[in-house]
């Protein structure tokens, strides 16, 4: 309980200095949605993981190159910059499995441009990243939404080589990051998207995976923080995702879609005008760029599926086209911040390192579910092992 103490006298410390001007702020950022939460996992935190715990990176990147409206010629500068610069970051970083950093690009629909996927595939078949879909829609339709989803990841799949078919199904797979965070229509005003069953379309057009959260400040943040789970739509109401059932070792999924936050919490030692604390969303930007310490803070929330804490998923994101942000990525903010984890979290005794794709990320945690153990490496590539693996390395459930 000295951990929710602390917490619970420091915002009341922060809230007493002109009391009413830091609920105002509280409430214009919008963390009354998710503040008990936050509390709750303060006051009775995870059990703690026993043995080498497996730190899992990812960085989800709402890629947009037609930002601010950019001309043609201005997009393609934007893509050629991470075409000449993303293998360079990732040669110099490295894992516990020998694989370097490796970048993840949600790409929007609306934005489609055959050059920008044709640069980003060549880097994906070198090894340096995967592409997944990213979409901005306002007032749609289902149906629309369906045609528009299947068409862009066909279109992927068969121009691009982009995305893989279901092993079962032979249907195309995809993760999915939702614009302006509007996931099943959960803006309070009802923009940026009007779909209410847009998790059940998401689901029947084979998305698997979704990473559109935290989203705070926003004020469609759901009230379920720092968790890997499902939610189930309600295809008459909105918002189906704001909770869920957890994943859990050891359990059958539970639901429509899978969904992975990042970390979301209040950041004590960074305060805003030397009181509030900052919010904490795991966003690389150049206003916030990533920092050893913001690094220990993001693993610290240790996101993982239940009865499986020995593997923490750390998804963060970013918006890597505009340029001051692809300034941080490509700038010693960055690259001190992967030399931290490499230094810090990567011993090969109390930890081992990873950096994962969306989709990799996905599969282990899809073989955290099925109870496997041990290295979570050896999952980021073959989801059909997990089970034969579990099968015989026993997991507890409770």
């Amino acid at each position: 309980m000295n951990a929710f103490v602390t917490a619970l006298v420091a915002l009341a410390a922060a809230l007493s200095v002109g009391a009413a001007g830091a609920w105002i702020v509280v409430r214009r950022k919008h963390i009354d949605r998710w503040l008990f939460a936050y509390l709750r996992q303060v006051a009775w935190p995870a059990a703690a993981p026993s043995g080498t715990i497996d730190i899992l990176v990812c960085v989800a990147d709402h890629y947009e190159p037609a930002w601010l409206g950019a001309s043609l010629d201005v997009q393609r500068r934007r893509v050629d910059e991470w075409v000449e610069k993303l293998p360079a970051l990732c040669d110099r970083h490295r894992d516990s499995d020998g694989c370097g950093y490796r970048h993840s690009f949600f790409f929007p629909a609306e934005e489609y441009q055959p050059d920008h996927l044709d640069k980003l595939a060549h880097l994906c078949r070198q090894g340096f990243g995967d592409v997944e879909v990213h979409l901005h829609h306002d007032r749609d339709t289902a149906e629309n939404l369906r045609r528009s989803l299947l068409q862009f990841t066909s279109t992927l799949h068969e121009r691009h080589g982009l995305l893989r078919k279901s092993d079962e199904t032979g249907q195309i797979e995809y993760a999915f990051i939702h614009g302006n965070w509007a996931l099943d229509n959960s803006m309070p005003d009802g923009s940026g998207c009007g779909v209410n069953d847009e998790i059940t379309v998401l689901r029947d057009t084979g998305c698997y995976l979704d990473m559109t959260f935290p989203s705070a400040p926003s004020p469609n943040q759901p009230p379920t923080i720092n968790s890997i789970y499902y939610a189930t739509d309600d295809p008459r109401r909105p918002n189906s995702h704001a909770v869920g059932v957890p994943v859990r070792a050891g359990a059958a999924p539970v639901g429509d879609l899978m969904l992975i936050q990042g970390p979301l919490t209040l950041n004590w030692r960074s305060r805003v005008k030397g009181i509030a604390p900052r919010i904490e969303n795991g966003e690389l930007t150049g206003d916030n760029p990533p920092t050893p310490e913001r690094a220990d803070l993001w693993i610290r929330q240790g996101i993982h599926v239940a009865n499986q804490p020995n593997w923490v998923f750390v998804k963060l994101h970013t918006h890597g086209a505009q340029e001051s942000n692809a300034g941080v990525m490509f700038g010693a903010e960055f690259d001190r911040t992967l030399s931290h984890l490499e230094r810090r979290y990567n011993d090969g005794v109390r930890y081992r390192l990873h950096y994962v794709t969306a989709r990799e990320m996905y599969l282990i945690a899809k073989a955290a579910e099925a109870g496997c153990t041990g290295n979570a490496g050896r999952f980021r590539n073959d989801i059909s092992s997990a089970a034969s693996i579990a099968s015989v390395t026993p997991v507890l459930v409770g």
